[in-house]
């Protein structure tokens, strides 16, 4: 069966599914371009499936953006969840656009 997922920015290697998701659905995530992805395990609605395989440590993008990195390996269509990324603190201070720095 096909699903939809949201994808929000090119750079992101996982997207946010807009209904549940059986293992070997086929999932087509939408935003500025269509990636189409088999699921690899159930997935819950509105949680992320990995559109390429995540390694161990390596960071999981969303909007553009790190959101964690990987605890272990995250296969292609794999569920991407507190299970398997954990957050990795951010200097948001030096991320600031100042004023005039525009």
């Amino acid at each position: 069966m096909e699903r939809r997922a949201v994808l929000l920015d090119l750079k992101d290697n996982v997207a946010t599914c807009t209904g549940e998701v059986r293992k070997g659905d086929m999932v087509v995530a939408v935003g500025d371009e269509k990636v189409e992805v088999t699921a690899a395990e159930d997935i819950p609605i509105w949680h992320k499936i990995a559109l390429k395989p995540i390694k161990k440590g390596e960071a999981v993008i969303k909007y553009g953006e790190m959101i964690g990195e990987a605890d272990r390996d995250i296969a292609k269509g794999g569920w991407v969840s507190h299970e398997n990324i954990h957050s990795v603190p951010r200097d948001y201070a030096s991320e600031y656009i100042l004023k005039g720095d525009a």
